[in-house]
C-alpha cells in the first residue's frame, strides 16, 4: 500500500518536471523565433548610409535651327504621414504647402480626411505631378518645417519611434511638347511605360516611336555615402557617384521657322478649299534632307483629345491611294529608258476616246495625236496607255519597282507602308497595264511618289527622304544612321533630264501653269484621281502636284502636295488646289532665302490677290531658340546649326502671324511654244485652267 503511494508520488513529480521542462523549451523556441524575426524585419532604424537615385532621361528632339520640340522632365510626388504633424500646427503646414505648391488650401485639407471625415494617420499623397522646380521648392520647405518643429515622433509597428517629415519622391518622367501642335504628326506622341512604381514615356507614333531605341534613357545614376541626422548624404572621400546616361538627342533637318510658315499656309488653304487634309513635303533633291513635312491636320501631343484620333497616324507614309496622272511621267520614263519611244514619237490619241473591250478610256482635251512629251503636258490617258503598251508587262512592272513603287520609301517614320502594284499576270494584259499607266488600279503613298520624283531632279537617282540629320550624346558626339531603304537608281541620267525638261513644259504651257515663278526653274505634274470605296469610285478626289523648284545658285528642291477631298466648287481639280499650294510653298522658300530667283528674269507673274489668308490674333512664338529653351527647361546644344546651306531666314518666327499681301506685278508675257503641237480636234483650249480629271 505504502509502495503504491510512493510510486504515484514519483509519477506526479516526474510529470511536473516534464511539464516545466516543456514549458522552458517552448519559451526558448518563442524567444529564438522572436529574435530571428527582429533580425530579419525592417525596423526602420535609420541607416548610417544613404543613396540618392538620379534616373536617366529620354533624349530631346531638336529642330535644325536649334529649337527644342520635345523633351523629358522628371516628375515628383509629395508624401506626408498624417500622424507626424503636430495637431496644433496642421493648419500652418497646409498653408505653407499651398503657397509652395500652388495647390488650393481646400484641396489639401480634403486629402487629410477619409470619406467618413476622419483624419488620416497613415501616408497621404499630397501631389503626384510636381515638376523639378516645385519639387526643389518643397524640399526647401520640408527643411524649414523641421526647424519650425512642425513634426513629431511617431511610433511605428515595431515600436520604434521615427521622426517623419514631408517627403518629395521622384516618381516618373513626363514628355513635354512646348510648341504644342507644330510638326505633328511627324513628331508623334508617347504613352506610359511602368517600371515598378516609376513611370517612363514610350513612343507610340512618328519620330518618338521610330527612334525609341536610341532616344530612350540608357543608364540610371546615383550618389551614395554616409548620411547626417536629417538624411543628407555627406560628400567625403568615401562617397560614390555614378553619372546617369541619358538617351540620345535627335537633331532634325527641318528648321522650325520654315515649317511654321508652311503650316500656317496649309491651314489657310485647307479653309479656302474646304479640304479634309493637305499634306506637303520639301526635300533637297540631291541629299534627301527634308526641310518640311507638314499637314493641315495636327494635334498637341501633350493633350490628345477624341477629335485628334484621325490625325494621330502620319499620312505621309501610312496612306496608300490611287495616284492618278502624277504616275504618267514614271510610265514615260520607263519607255524612254527601254528605247521604245522618244519625246517626239507621235501617238494616235483617238480624238479623246478609246475603247478596250467594254472599257472606255477618255481624255478631257481631244487630240487626234500627240507626241510623247505632249501626252504628259496635256495629261492624255489614252497616250499614256499606248506608251505602256510599247513595254512588256515585266518591263513595265520592273520599271515601276525601280522607282520604289510598291516598296517602302525608307522615310524615318514609325510606319512605312509599301502600297500595292498589280501582279505580272495582270499587267501582261493591255487593260490593266493601261489603267496602271495613269495611276489607277494601284496604290502608292505620298513618301513613295515624293521619292520617285526626286529622280527627275537628281540625275535619275531617287533619294530616300530623311527627317533626322544626326543623333547626339551628352558629350557632343554625333552619330548618323544609314537609311533602312537605300537610294534607288531609278533611270539613267539622260532619261531623267529628258523628263525633267518635259515637266518644266507642263508648268510653262500645261496643267501646272499656276506654279510658275519668275527667275526659277519650276517643273511638275498634276493629278486628280477619284477616291474609291467598296469597289466604286466616288465624286471625291485626291488632288496632287509633285515636282521641283531650282535656282541658278544650285539650290534644288523636290516638292510634293496632296490635297484630300477638296469640296469647294471645282477646287478638286489639282490645277486649282494642289498647284496653288505648290506655288505658295515656292513663295515661302524664296521669302526665307532657300531659293534665290534670277534677278535678270524678265517674266513676271500677276498676283492681284493674296496667296492665302492668315487668321489674325494668332498666338506668338518665341523669337529665338534661347527663348524656347527657357520654356523647355532643357536647352538644346549650342552646336546646333541650321541644316540649310542658304543664308539665315530674314523673318523671325512671329513674322509668320503678320498678314502679308503680295505686291501687284505686271501681266505675264505670252509664252512661245518651242515645239509645235497638233491643234485639238474641237475648239477646246489646251491651256485652260481646268485639267482633265486624271
Amino acid at each position: 500500500m505504502k509502495e503504491a503511494v510512493n510510486n504515484r508520488a514519483i509519477r506526479e513529480r516526474s510529470n511536473k518536471v516534464l511539464t516545466i521542462f516543456l514549458l522552458l523549451v517552448l519559451l526558448v523556441v518563442v524567444f529564438l523565433m522572436s529574435v530571428i524575426h527582429t533580425i530579419q524585419s525592417d525596423r526602420r532604424i535609420p541607416s548610417e548610409h544613404a543613396k540618392i537615385h538620379d534616373r536617366s532621361l529620354r533624349g530631346s528632339i531638336i529642330s535644325a535651327d536649334g529649337y527644342t520640340l520635345s523633351y523629358s522632365q522628371k516628375t515628383y510626388q509629395a508624401v506626408i504621414r498624417g500622424a507626424s504633424i503636430k495637431p496644433e500646427k496642421r493648419e500652418l503646414f497646409i498653408k505653407f504647402f499651398s503657397i509652395y505648391s500652388g495647390i488650393p488650401i481646400k484641396a489639401i485639407q480634403e486629402r487629410f480626411t477619409d470619406k467618413k471625415g476622419r483624419l488620416i494617420t497613415g501616408n497621404i499623397v499630397l501631389s503626384k505631378e510636381l515638376n523639378a522646380k516645385s519639387a526643389m521648392q518643397l524640399k526647401e520647405l520640408a527643411h524649414k518645417l523641421r526647424k519650425m518643429d512642425v513634426f513629431q515622433w511617431v511610433e511605428n509597428g515595431n515600436g520604434v519611434k521615427v521622426l517623419y517629415g514631408l517627403d518629395i519622391i521622384e516618381n516618373g518622367e513626363s514628355r513635354r511638347f512646348p510648341l504644342k501642335d507644330i510638326l505633328s504628326p511627324t513628331l508623334g506622341y508617347v504613352g506610359d511605360r511602368q517600371e515598378g512604381r516609376y513611370i517612363r514615356p514610350q513612343g507610340k507614333k512618328g519620330l518618338e516611336r521610330k527612334y525609341e531605341e536610341h532616344i530612350t534613357s540608357k543608364k540610371n545614376g546615383y550618389f551614395q555615402g554616409k548620411r547626417d541626422v536629417i538624411g543628407t548624404v555627406i560628400h567625403d572621400k568615401n562617397s560614390m557617384k555614378i553619372k546617369r546616361i541619358d538617351g540620345l538627342d535627335l537633331h532634325l533637318n527641318i528648321p522650325l521657322a520654315l515649317q511654321r510658315h508652311i503650316e500656317i499656309m496649309l491651314d489657310a488653304m485647307k479653309t479656302q478649299l474646304d479640304a479634309d487634309e493637305i499634306i506637303v513635303g520639301v526635300m533637297k533633291s540631291d541629299t534627301g534632307e527634308l526641310l518640311s513635312l507638314a499637314s493641315s491636320e495636327r494635334f498637341d501631343p501633350s493633350h490628345i483629345t477624341q477629335k485628334d484620333i484621325p490625325a494621330l497616324n502620319p499620312k505621309f507614309a501610312e496612306y496608300p491611294y490611287e495616284a492618278g496622272s502624277v504616275l504618267k511621267p514614271l510610265t514615260l520614263s520607263i519607255a524612254l529608258s527601254h528605247g521604245v519611244i522618244t519625246p517626239r514619237t507621235m501617238i494616235n490619241t483617238e480624238n479623246g476616246k478609246m475603247k478596250i473591250g467594254k472599257f472606255t478610256i477618255r481624255d478631257d482635251d481631244k487630240f487626234e495625236s500627240l507626241d510623247a512629251a505632249g501626252i504628259i503636258i496635256h495629261s492624255s490617258n489614252i497616250g499614256s496607255s499606248k506608251i505602256s503598251w510599247k513595254l512588256t508587262g515585266k518591263e513595265f512592272r520592273d520599271g515601276l519597282l525601280a522607282f520604289g513603287v510598291a516598296r517602302p520609301s525608307g522615310i524615318d517614320l514609325s510606319r512605312d507602308l509599301p502600297g500595292s502594284l498589280k501582279p505580272l499576270y495582270l499587267l501582261n494584259h493591255e487593260l490593266h497595264r493601261a489603267s496602271t499607266s495613269y495611276g489607277y488600279g494601284m496604290q502608292i503613298t505620298f513618301a513613295q511618289l515624293f521619292k520617285a520624283y526626286s529622280a527627275f531632279n537628281n540625275g535619275g537617282i531617287a533619294v530616300t527622304p530623311r527627317i533626322v540629320s544626326y543623333l547626339e550624346d551628352a558629350k557632343g558626339n554625333h552619330y548618323t544612321l544609314e537609311p533602312e531603304v537605300p537610294d534607288l537608281h531609278a533611270i539613267d541620267p539622260k532619261t531623267a533630264q529628258t523628263v525633267h525638261d518635259i515637266l518644266i513644259r507642263v508648268v510653262q504651257e500645261g496643267t501646272g501653269v499656276k506654279a510658275k515663278y519668275p527667275g526659277l526653274e519650276i517643273g511638275g505634274k498634276t493629278g486628280t484621281a477619284h477616291i474609291a470605296r467598296k469597289g466604286h469610285y466616288l465624286r471625291e478626289y485626291h488632288s496632287s502636284f509633285y515636282g521641283f523648284a531650282n535656282d541658278k545658285e544650285g539650290n534644288k528642291y523636290t516638292i510634293g502636295v496632296l490635297v484630300i477631298k477638296a469640296k469647294k466648287y471645282r477646287k478638286y481639280f489639282a490645277s486649282l488646289s494642289a498647284v496653288p499650294t505648290f506655288r505658295n510653298i515656292v513663295e515661302i522658300l524664296v521669302d526665307q532665302n532657300y531659293l534665290k530667283p534670277d534677278p535678270d528674269a524678265s517674266e513676271q507673274i500677276a498676283t492681284n490677290e493674296m496667296l492665302y489668308q492668315i487668321e489674325e490674333n494668332e498666338p506668338s512664338l518665341p523669337e529665338t531658340p534661347e527663348d524656347i529653351e527657357t520654356v523647355a527647361n532643357k536647352p538644346a546644344s549650342s552646336q546646333v546649326k541650321p541644316s540649310s546651306s542658304t543664308s539665315k531666314p530674314k523673318n523671325t518666327i512671329t513674322d509668320l502671324f503678320k498678314l502679308k499681301e503680295k505686291p501687284q506685278q505686271s501681266q505675264p508675257k505670252p509664252y512661245v511654244e518651242p515645239v509645235q503641237q497638233p491643234l485639238p480636234v474641237k475648239d477646246n483650249n489646251p491651256h485652260k485652267l481646268f485639267e482633265d480629271l486624271f
